[in-house]
């Protein structure tokens, strides 16, 4: 099968499965297209069968924004053309979704299927925007098939946009194999002082994952734990974060690594993992978490419910609930036989649950679906 991936670059949820997903495709025997506007942070184009088409968008003086939507329709059909792809899977409602169905058309009387993939913030975020809203509806009502990452961002998106269209949930998914073979390497422990237990939090530094709520219970854990804090990303909210550590003297304990595209490298010997997001439509980072044997304590929010298991992988809290946090990572950090027992669960859940070859096989299966003109079937 000739697959067109089209996703953004950028170290999010999306960009990360989306080009997982094209690797894992290929390695099967497909061929993929990947086709974004940068290089997306993951994609080996070592790998055989990954292609990548840059979305260019020239500048004219007469947009005062130039037209990243249309141009990435242009190259969508370009290369459905060229490469004779059999299906577009996008990534992300807007503009993705918008600009596939418009590719679609621009193909007729060729039949293109359309799979759009909702990640979270395209529906949460932006799709609740009034500027956007019309055009995301638009986007998801005429793609064949739809996906959404858990039930939580099925639900919302049906009663946020008040659509009755069936949504197959689809999870984020994890490579077994790669996660085990890190384990070979001193992971975290690389950053260590002698006696430190490693916390670790990963995000796009953006306000909804509340970094400062990261720092303000490091800095509790700190008064009952010998700890250090990992936190890897970039984004708006760092200034914040690097100005609490200096406010609160805890710069010497705290480690920013800054956006690495192999983020096991590092959350492999972590004693902990923190997410105390306050929207999380899955918690793609608490899964890979989880896949290395990290427990995770995070925010009762979205999907997350549905990836930790609360009291035996994790421990869940209503967003925002600071000394929670901070109490139950002082719970597992003291107790190396409780957090050794949620590690090991935490690992077997990700296995059972959220293995690459299960996960890539529903897409593939969706993929024939809509080639064969069944529709959607609205299982989960």
């Amino acid at each position: 099968m000739k697959i067109g991936i089209v996703c953004y670059p950028t170290f999010g949820g999306s960009g990360i499965v989306a080009t997982e997903l094209g690797m894992a495709l290929a390695g099967r025997g497909d061929e993929v297209h990947v086709i974004s506007y940068a290089l997306p942070s993951r994609l080996s184009l070592a790998s055989p069968g990954v292609f990548f088409h840059e979305v260019q968008v020239p500048h004219y003086p007469l947009f005062e924004y130039p037209p990243y939507s249309l141009a990435l329709t242009t190259k969508m059909v370009e290369v459905a053309r060229h490469h004779d792809l059999d299906v577009f899977h996008v990534h992300y409602a807007v503009p993705n979704a918008v600009s596939a169905v418009l590719a679609r058309e621009i193909l007729a009387p060729r039949r293109m299927p359309v799979v759009t993939t909702l990640h979270g913030t395209d529906i949460t975020l932006v799709g609740n925007d009034p500027n956007y809203l019309e055009t995301t509806r638009f986007g998801i009502l005429h793609s064949d098939a739809v996906t959404a990452v858990s039930d939580a961002l099925r639900q919302q998106t049906r009663e946020q946009l008040a659509i009755d269209k069936a949504i197959d949930v689809v999870p984020n998914f994890i490579d077994p194999a790669r996660f085990a073979e890190a384990r070979k390497g001193p992971g975290a422990r690389r950053w260590a002082r002698p006696g430190e237990k490693l916390i670790v939090h990963i995000s796009n530094f953006r306000p909804v994952k509340r970094v400062t709520d990261v720092v303000a219970a490091f800095r509790r854990i700190l008064e009952r734990v010998k700890a250090r804090l990992l936190l890897v990303g970039d984004g708006p909210e760092r200034v914040k974060a690097e100005l609490m550590c200096r406010e609160h003297g805890t710069c010497h304990a705290v480690t920013f690594l800054g956006s690495l595209p192999l983020i096991e490298e590092v959350l492999v010997g972590a004693d902990l993992f923190l997410l105390p997001s306050e929207s999380e439509s899955f918690g793609l980072a608490a899964l890979e978490a989880m896949a290395c044997h990290v427990p995770v304590v995070a925010s009762r929010v979205g999907g997350v419910p549905e990836v930790v298991i609360d009291g035996e992988t994790g421990l869940l809290h209503p967003v925002g609930d600071i000394q929670a946090i901070a109490d139950s990572a002082v719970r597992l950090l003291e107790d190396d036989e409780l957090r050794e027992r949620f590690g090991l669960a935490a690992r077997r859940r990700a296995v059972e649950h959220f293995d690459q070859d299960r996960i890539v096989g529903r897409y593939r299966d969706i993929y024939e679906r809509v080639l064969a003109g069944a529709g959607v079937t609205g299982s989960a």
